[in-house]
């Protein structure tokens, strides 16, 4: 399993990339896994649309279950990743890079505190068996 140092984690297997007062969200790599193999991802947020914490933003289906990824954060869509109605499997074959889903500009960054680093996260993936 991957788990970029760089990166934050959600107990719901969402990952965010911070650079300045812009995230860039994602599902992780065991998210993909549990999912196997990914065959529609839909965007349901637009770009300039605000949201708050947990606010529902994509829906990925694979050929066993379909799951919902919520942002972590509160803020504003400032890009989405369009490729990736036309190439769901990216979330498969690079979860942490082509197959990011949209980029937030933060509203609060002390809700970046209830983030996971990549140690916590891949501890908390661990005590979930595989």
């Amino acid at each position: 399993m991957n788990v970029p140092e760089n990166l934050k984690y959600t107990h719901s297997d969402e990952w965010l990339s911070i650079d300045g007062n812009v995230a860039t969200l994602g599902v992780t790599d065991y998210a993909q896994d549990q999912l196997s193999d990914i065959v529609f991802v839909e965007i349901t947020v637009d770009k300039g649309e605000t949201f708050k914490k947990l606010a529902h933003v994509a829906t990925i289906e694979s050929v066993k279950a379909a799951a919902d990824v919520n942002s972590p954060i509160s803020g504003k869509i400032t890009d989405v990743n369009e490729s990736l109605s036309n190439t769901p499997e990216l979330v498969n074959n690079d979860p942490f890079g082509k197959a990011w889903m949209i980029k937030i500009e933060i509203a609060d960054m002390a809700e970046l505190s209830s983030l996971m680093d990549a140690k916590a996260y891949a501890d908390y993936c661990s005590t979930r068996g595989h």
